[in-house]
This record gives C-alpha cells, sequence and structure tokens, in this order.
C-alpha cells in the first residue's frame, strides 16, 4: 500500500500516458464506478426489508435498475469476486478455498478492470475488491488489473484485534463492537477511510480527460461487527422466520460457522458444536449488529456518491452495487455465508446508468444528496425499474463493457483454460433497453424473457458427509465433496457429489445427499423434497 500522496503522484503519471492512447477513442466515454460490499444481503429498504435504514443505497436504487434475483457463483469471499472479476465459474477459476492465484493454477484470464484498463481507462482499486493474499498474487491483481498501486485502509491491520470494549471494560476481540470511533486505533474505521481515499481519487479524476474505472470495496457488514455506535433498538429485532435446522437438511448441507465461534463473546456462551443453538437474546444482538453495520455502511455510500455528485460527475458516471454473496442471520440455525442457500447466494445487484436509468440531471441537481440513515425524518424512496429475472453475478464483466460502449467479450467456449478473454456469463443489456416513454417494467417487453429458461448456478464444497471443524472453509486438499444447486424460479435443486481435487472433477454418478425445495411453496427453503420425489432422477445435465 502505498501513502496517498505517493499514489497521487502515480496517477498523475499514468494519466499522462493514457490521454495519448485515446486521442481516437470515442468522444466522452461514461466512467464507471462499481461498489462491491463484503457480506451483504439483500437486507435493504429497497428490497423491501421494512427495518433496515438504507436510504443512502436506496436512493442509488430508485435512480438504477434494480434485480431482485441475482445470485453469486460460491457463497465465500475469494471464489466469489475471482468468479465475477473474471466472468468465469468457480470450476473454471479452480478457486474454491483463498490458496491459489488463477493465472498460475488455472489460466490467465482477464479481469473487469484489466479489460477496462486495456480499452484506456484508468482503473483504480480502494478497499477489499479482490481478496487479499495468495488469491489475487499478494497485489489485488497489479500490474493487470490496475493503473495505479490498490489502495488499503491502514487501519483494516485492526479489525480483528481487542479493540472491543466488553462490559466488564476490558478490550475483547468480540463479534459484536460496536465502537466511539475516536477511542479506537487511529480514530477511524476501514470503511471511513476507503470512502476518504476514494472521493480524493475522484478529485483528481475531475480535471483528467481520461474517463476512470474506480472500484470501491467496503468491508462491512462482514464480521466482526465493529461500527459506530448506533444501535436499532433491541425490542424491534426479530428472530429469523426459520432459526431450527430443517429437519430434512443432508448434515453435508450444514456449516457450523466456525468464524464466529472463534469470538470471544461467542465462545464464552459455550456452544455446542455443530448446531449450536445460539441463545436468543445473543442471536438478536448478532442481528441487531449486523443491521447497525448495513446503515454503517450506507452512511459511506452516502458520502460517495454525494462527492460524486458535488464533482459533477453523476452524469456521466455509470455506478454498479453489489455484493459478494449473502450471510445467513439465523436461517436454518446457521451464522455465516458458505451454503448454497438463497439467504447466501442472494445479492442486491443494481446498476445506475445517465441517462438511461434515470433523466439527466438539471443543471445544479442533486441525484445523491446525503441522508443520514438513522434521520427519523428522511423519507421512503419510490423504487426505480427492477427485473424480477434470475440473474448471476458472472453478467458484471459483459454488462458493463457493454453499458460502458466497450465490445462485449465473447461467450467462453468449453474448456476455456487457454482462452484469455471470454465471458460465461449473460449479457444483461436487454434489460436497459426500455421502451419509449415507459417507466415500469412492466410496459416494457425485453422483461417478458420465458422465466422457465433462466437458471442461476452456485456450488459449495466440503471436506466430509458431516460438518466438522474445516466445513466451512475448506482448502483444496481437503474437499471431498461438491455441492452444485440450481435455482431457478420453481426451485433449488443440489446434488452433494464426489470430487478429486487433484484432477477437479466431479462425479456426478456418486451422488451422496440431495435437497430440493420448491420456491412457491417454500420460499425459506425448510422442507426438502429430494427423497419424496426421486430426486436423483432429476436432470443433472442442467449443471454447467
Amino acid at each position: 500500500m502505498l501513502p496517498p500522496c505517493r499514489g497521487l503522484l502515480w496517477l498523475a503519471l499514468v494519466l499522462g500516458s493514457v490521454c495519448s492512447s485515446l486521442e481516437s477513442a470515442a468522444p466522452d466515454p461514461l466512467n464507471v464506478l462499481l461498489i462491491i460490499v463484503d457480506d451483504l444481503r439483500p437486507s435493504l429498504g429497497c428490497y423491501g426489508d421494512q427495518l433496515i435504514r438504507s436510504p443512502n443505497i436506496d436512493q442509488l436504487a430508485s435512480h438504477s435498475l434494480l434485480f431482485q434475483n441475482a445470485f453469486a457463483q460460491q457463497a465465500v469471499c475469494a471464489p466469489s469476486r475471482v468468479s465475477f472479476l473474471t466472468g468465469r465459474r468457480p470450476d473454471t477459476t479452480r478457486l474454491y478455498d483463498f490458496n491459489s492465484y488463477w493465472r498460475v493454477h488455472a489460466g490467465n484470464f482477464s479481469t473487469i478492470p484489466q479489460y477496462f484498463k486495456e480499452n484506456g481507462y484508468v482503473t483504480m482499486s480502494v478497499g477489499k475488491v479482490f481478496h487479499p493474499g495468495i488469491s489475487s498474487n499478494h497485489s489485488d491483481d497489479s500490474p493487470y488489473s490496475w493503473s495505479i498501486p490498490p489502495y488499503h485502509p491502514s487501519s483494516e491491520k485492526y479489525e480483528n484485534t481487542k479493540t472491543c470494549r466488553g462490559p466488564d471494560g476490558e478490550l475483547h476481540a468480540n463479534l459484536l463492537c460496536p465502537v466511539d470511533v475516536a477511542d479506537v486505533p487511529e480514530g477511524t474505521l476501514p470503511d471511513k477511510q476507503s470512502t476518504e481515499e476514494a472521493i480524493r481519487l475522484l478529485e483528481k479524476m475531475k480535471t483528467s480527460t481520461s474517463p476512470f474505472f474506480l472500484a470501491v470495496g467496503y468491508h462491512k457488514p462482514h464480521i466482526p461487527f465493529r461500527y459506530p455506535k448506533k444501535l436499532y433498538p433491541l425490542e424491534n429485532i426479530t428472530l429469523a422466520p426459520d432459526p431450527q435446522v430443517p429437519a430434512g437438511l443432508p448434515p453435508v448441507a450444514y456449516n457450523p460457522w466456525m468464524d464466529i465461534r472463534q469470538r470471544e463473546d461467542v465462545q464464552a456462551l459455550n456452544l455446542s458444536m455443530p448446531y449450536g443453538p445460539i441463545p436468543v437474546d445473543f442471536q438478536r444482538k448478532i442481528r441487531q449488529s449486523y443491521f447497525a453495520s448495513v446503515s454503517y455502511l450506507d452512511t459511506q455510500v452516502g458520502r460517495l456518491l454525494s462527492a460524486l455528485d458535488d464533482l459533477q460527475l453523476a452524469n456521466s458516471t455509470i455506478i454498479a452495487f453489489t455484493s459478494d454473496h449473502g450471510w445467513a442471520l439465523g436461517e436454518h440455525g446457521e451464522w455465516a455465508k458458505y451454503s448454497n442457500f438463497d439467504v447466501t447466494t442472494r445479492v442486491p445487484l443494481m446498476f445506475y446508468v445517465p441517462g438511461r436509468t434515470a433523466p439527466f440531471p438539471d443543471a445544479g441537481e442533486k441525484l445523491f444528496s446525503y441522508i443520514d440513515p438513522f434521520d427519523p425524518l428522511s423519507e421512503v424512496m419510490e423504487p426505480g425499474r427492477q427485473a424480477l429475472d434470475l440473474v448471476e453475478l458472472l453478467s458484471l464483466f459483459p454488462t458493463l463493457a457493454g453499458l460502458a460502449g466497450l465490445h462485449v467479450p465473447p461467450r467462453c467456449p468449453s474448456p476455456s483454460f487457454h482462452v484469455e478473454l471470454c465471458r460465461e456469463g449473460q449479457n444483461l443489456l436487454k434489460y436497459f433497453r426500455f421502451g419509449k416513454g415507459t417507466h415500469d417494467s412492466e410496459e416494457d417487453p425485453y422483461f417478458h424473457a420465458n422465466p422457465r429458461e433462466l437458471i442461476a448456478y452456485s456450488q459449495y464444497p466440503r471436506p466430509a458427509d458431516s460438518p466438522q471443524w474445516n466445513s466451512d472453509k475448506p482448502s483444496l486438499k481437503d474437499i471431498k465433496v461438491m455441492g452444485y444447486s440450481i435455482r431457478t424460479i420453481d426451485y433449488r435443486y443440489t446434488v452433494w457429489v464426489s470430487f478429486n481435487p487433484d484432477e477437479f472433477l466431479a462425479n456426478f454418478s456418486d451422488v451422496h445427499a440431495g435437497e430440493l425445495y420448491l420456491v412457491d411453496s417454500d420460499p425459506l427453503q425448510d422442507h426438502n423434497m429430494y427423497n419424496d420425489t426421486q430426486g436423483g432422477d432429476l436432470p443433472l445435465s442442467l449443471m454447467p
């Protein structure tokens, strides 16, 4: 990580070299601001949650096209991010854990920022965009993806240390960690620093003739729940609607949420392994802190978008907002990601395209005025355009390229390990072809694809058929079973099959367990119908 001053000096040098490459480019290309959030499920006002206070994200949604049913391809950080940033499925990137770099381990696949960089954009990374460490070559995939060195907030190193003041007055490494910002090391928090750095870069790009691609990765609501002390009243916090482990859930499908068990306040509960359960009063506190973390995230998004507006960049910048995966808040007795359920694979996904999803703002008009999430007088935002079709995060690559006017990468052949630039996801551009004068999705014929032809795929590895200490995050060498899941408008169908980690091969003739949930009658996915419907005979040919 470079200090901000050195990073901006580097940026100035890069801008000079990029300008010459843009002389023959199309006039006035759109900038891109990509906001990636860690562990954010669609618990937002714009997705119908009546409790969550997220007015700034809701305001973005009111000017955007929002996808109601977007799904990640694996519900864990590094595999999901590498998947959607390269446009390839985990079986192609061969990353199911945190311990390999796809360019060495699978193929020299291009990334979204790399593609924009090669097309004349200045590409910049702030916060957690790629997962840090081996999976991005300890460099956030530099120099391939970024024009300047990626920025990581200095206070990041305190996230898992003893900075949480407990009832005993001592500092602990807790799961629940509301803080007084002035009292924490450096007097700040990582996401606040990321917002400040992103705004500095926007100010720098304001005076540039080069288009920019700025990716901003926010940590919260990832655990620990370390956020400025502003809490939802505990009496308003409900439990998950289905807090019990479903009777028909195969043991291989369950994750024992080992990462939260390692926190001091959770250790003090002396929970049994692997199913718990967590005491009801502590369940409410976990949900309370997750929701407060979402509102803290909302303040950062609000400050970032307000600055974009103040710099008069809102009418020339595409904004994409999404998450790497969801997070279970007690549903099915689970408290983590690490599964194929909707609650962990479904993510928020929205795109603001100036002049397309919303009219160009008039002179002096602000689209993104900052709103305090805890202001009781803040108004509920009217939703913007919405698409109900099932889509995958894999579609981010071709969709951003197309919205920016770049050539959309071709579909990948099979196999595609030798192909540097291609995409395995659908291009979502058709959803942006709004009929003249229409506003609602119901009036637009492009929204009327046959919904039963749409499938979202996900997968999750396990080291054994029963929950154990490494079931959540098995290393590649320990993977023995892979759960392949397909989500359609009618059902979620998952088969857990033998997997050879040396050959990266799944054996679909060796089925360890299965799950089948009917969406209409069982939207929470609590009643497994697999054994009742001869699930083993369902079409495995639908798997990617």
